[in-house]
């Protein structure tokens, strides 16, 4: 295929909240490969989101890292205006920062409840927000929701369930908000996929494969290879929709 028929985001301009490692850091490389701008959010992994600007920039990409939290609306928004001020625009958001917070019922903290909806449901809201107000005719919002919207086969799991089916009614919600601006709004919800949050090797993994389809974890650049799609010209008639690529996870 010709080079110019894969660079579909020529010129584009993204941010990728979380995109310092697993699923965020693959959208990010994904992205860039496509032909966006692309700014990146990250907590912690300051060497290793700047090993990956390093490794973008080296192939001819524009790329940037800015240190935020995605509990805090101050650093969110300020993440949203350096990308702009640095990239001179705003075309497509994912929100992918989130925490996986498990425990029985009876032992979950209200503190780590909070701390759940702040960072996998509140930072979606005001990044969007923000973004929003950037975005052009074809702009692109797209969260990374789960797979435990719709099912949750372990205990432990009910404050991350809950977030990630916030996600479901937010997207839609959004969808309906910015449809008439022509910005288009989904929700991608991953099945097990292998990361350092949730190995193949891990603790969960033969017991969540013992109820797939498909016999194994999905992998980060498969799930990219939607999000890619999503973001791309071919899907502006998609919008409010929660897209599974979870191996059967749910049928």
């Amino acid at each position: 295929m010709p080079i110019k028929e894969l660079l579909t985001l020529q010129g584009k301009v993204a941010l990728v909240q979380g995109g310092s490692r697993g699923i965020g850091e693959a959208i990010v490389r994904r992205l860039s490969a496509a032909g966006a701008s692309v700014a990146f959010t990250y907590a912690n992994s300051a060497q290793k989101a700047e090993t990956i600007v390093a490794s973008l920039k080296s192939e001819g990409r524009n790329a940037l890292a800015i240190k935020a939290d995605a509990a805090s609306e101050a650093q969110i928004k300020d993440a949203v205006r350096e990308t702009v001020a640095a990239f001179g625009a705003l075309d497509i958001l994912v929100n992918n920062s989130g925490i996986l917070l498990l425990g029985p019922l009876q032992e979950f903290t209200v503190e780590d409840f909070d701390r759940t909806l702040a960072v996998n449901v509140r930072s979606v809201f005001i990044a969007s927000q923000a973004a929003a107000r950037h975005m052009k005719h074809g702009g692109r919002i797209i969260n990374i929701g789960s797979v435990n919207a719709d099912r949750v086969p372990f205990p432990g799991g009910s404050a991350y369930a809950m977030s990630k089916s916030a996600l479901v009614g937010l997207t839609k919600g959004l969808a309906r908000d910015l449809g008439p601006f022509g910005i288009t709004v989904n929700n991608v919800q991953p099945g097990p996929v292998d990361t350092d949050m949730n190995p193949a090797s891990g603790e969960f993994a033969r017991s969540l494969l013992e109820i797939m389809a498909v016999d194994r974890y999905g992998t980060a650049d498969e799930v990219a290879a939607l999000v890619l799609h999503v973001a791309g010209p071919e899907a502006g008639y998609i919008t409010g929709a929660s897209l599974m690529i979870d191996g059967g996870f749910s049928a």
